[in-house]
């Protein structure tokens, strides 16, 4: 009977637990729209948001991005109000231009995201010690050292906080908070006018950012 028990109890304790740093959990709401830069109402969903640029605001530290503009976005609704939420609902209207830019998935930046704390070790030399020719080149006309590549030990960790920053979607309740990815690889002292657009199940709104 014992021994019975004891197997029996064996794979609740062995259960795989899920890893919470999978979770999508966005940013930390402020407390209402009106604390973010921009404010729009769609029905009865208040939305507030702020450009970020090339930085990618975790709630651990920010990260950078060349390819990409993130804009933080806010949701917040009467008590007890929930809605269903999806990046595809965003978009970002640059310089007034007719075509606005699709809101990116979180997946397509993590090709260029970079630490800004992050030192790579200094490269050996290419050049030859004591002067030695190398066939009479010199070293000239050789190809560039290839730039080190941050270790998977720290890029993971990267990639899961800004995935942990990304706008939560499905049915949530209100207030909720993350960032949208945008693809822009410009400057961002050239812009000079942002719309960030919303229509999804709420209504729809635009909201005018500050560059």
């Amino acid at each position: 009977m014992l021994s019975a028990a004891v197997c029996l109890s064996v794979p609740a304790q062995t259960a795989p637990a899920k890893d919470p740093q999978l979770e999508f959990k966005g940013l930390l709401p402020r407390a209402t729209a009106a604390d973010y830069q921009a404010q729009a109402q769609a029905g009865t969903v208040s939305l507030g948001a702020e450009f970020k640029g090339h930085s990618v605001p975790t709630q651990e530290r920010p990260f950078t991005t060349e390819d990409y503009v993130m804009v933080e976005i806010g949701l917040f609704g009467p008590p007890g109000a929930r809605t269903k939420i999806s990046s595809d609902d965003f978009s970002l209207r640059i310089n007034g231009k007719k075509t606005s830019l699709p809101s990116r998935q979180y997946l397509l930046v993590f090709n260029s995201l970079k630490d800004p704390e992050w030192v790579p070790p200094e490269q050996p030399d290419s050049k030859s010690k004591g002067g030695i020719s190398t066939g009479g080149q010199g070293g000239q006309g050789e190809p560039p050292p290839t730039p080190p590549k941050m270790p998977f030990e720290l890029v993971r960790p990267m990639q899961q906080q800004v995935q942990k920053a990304a706008l939560p979607e499905g049915d949530r309740p209100l207030p909720q908070a993350g960032l949208l990815f945008f693809e822009h690889r410009g400057e961002t002292k050239h812009i000079k006018s942002l719309e960030l657009i919303y229509s999804g199940p709420a209504g729809k709104a635009t909201l005018a950012l500050q560059p």
